[in-house]
């Protein structure tokens, strides 16, 4: 854990969870055969998370341990499991869909049979996370611009795809601050976060767009839909859904406030 992964309520921020997974899967691809370095070297692409956050994980100086393992593997796609462990704790399980790519030529390609014998290697099925029903945005919801920073890009020269959960984030606070409100005491968890990669996204200095909307209100919990996009020429460059659970109901107020950008019925 590094002092910078904190947030504002004191604990590891819902984001960073996602660089140590990308820490532990570069890892396992450089720490196996050239073959598989040179996967990664070749070019691999994210094309989804799903994230499901267990318990808050507070600052320390021991490490946090990544049990990681091949869900899935099929002839041009792979899916990777993780286990995020505090000490004897698990905090936190994913999953992650990756597919070869070819920088060379930029196109997507199929895993060669030495490439999939040896992830096979690693294989353990696991039960899969429970999916998030995907709600489209429609009509009015929450625009929120967003501006890619340079320090954004990765080896590949694109967006990398930590920082898709960043721009969520901050699309994320800045409707709950003007919507629900952020008071001092109160405490709001992220539980769960899916994202679907659709294109990468370059850098620009004219900003992107996140489109937020509410698609379910609960008691004390709402789920969000977001797509990242560009508002010029419409296009997405990813998709995703989080679900958000406070310590407290919420209020009427707050919930006639999240309605206003509702895409769907409002449930208990």
């Amino acid at each position: 854990m590094r002092w910078g992964d904190m947030d504002a309520q004191g604990h590891v921020n819902n984001a960073a969870y996602v660089d140590y997974l990308q820490e532990a899967r570069v890892a396992f691809l450089l720490s196996g055969s050239p073959v598989l370095h040179h996967l990664l070297d070749a070019g691999v692409l994210v094309v989804n998370h799903q994230l499901e956050y267990l318990r808050p994980v507070a600052f320390s100086d021991r490490p946090l341990t990544i049990n990681l393992w091949l869900d899935a593997i099929g002839g041009s796609r792979f899916s990777i499991g993780y286990e995020v462990y505090d000490g004897n704790d698990l905090a936190a399980r994913a999953r992650t869909g990756v597919v070869p790519f070819d920088l060379a030529r930029n196109i997507l390609r199929r895993l060669t049979p030495e490439e999939r014998d040896l992830l096979a290697q690693s294989l353990a099925p696991a039960e899969p996370l429970r999916a998030v029903p995907k709600v489209p945005i429609s009509g009015e919801h929450h625009r929120y611009p967003l501006s890619v920073r340079w320090s954004d890009l990765d080896s590949y020269g694109h967006v990398n795809n930590v920082k898709y959960y960043d721009y969520v984030q901050e699309a994320r606070i800045n409707l709950v601050t003007s919507t629900v409100g952020w008071e001092p005491e109160a405490v709001w968890m992220v539980v769960r976060q899916d994202l679907e990669y659709l294109k990468p996204i370059d850098f620009r200095t004219a900003p992107y767009e996140v489109g937020t909307a509410v698609a379910a209100i609960g008691t004390r919990s709402f789920t969000l839909t977001a797509e990242i996009r560009d508002p010029i020429s419409e296009t997405l460059f990813a998709t995703a859904r989080t679900v958000v659970v406070g310590e407290s109901a919420l209020s009427a107020d707050q919930r006639l406030a999240l309605g206003r950008w509702s895409v769907a019925a409002v449930g208990a």
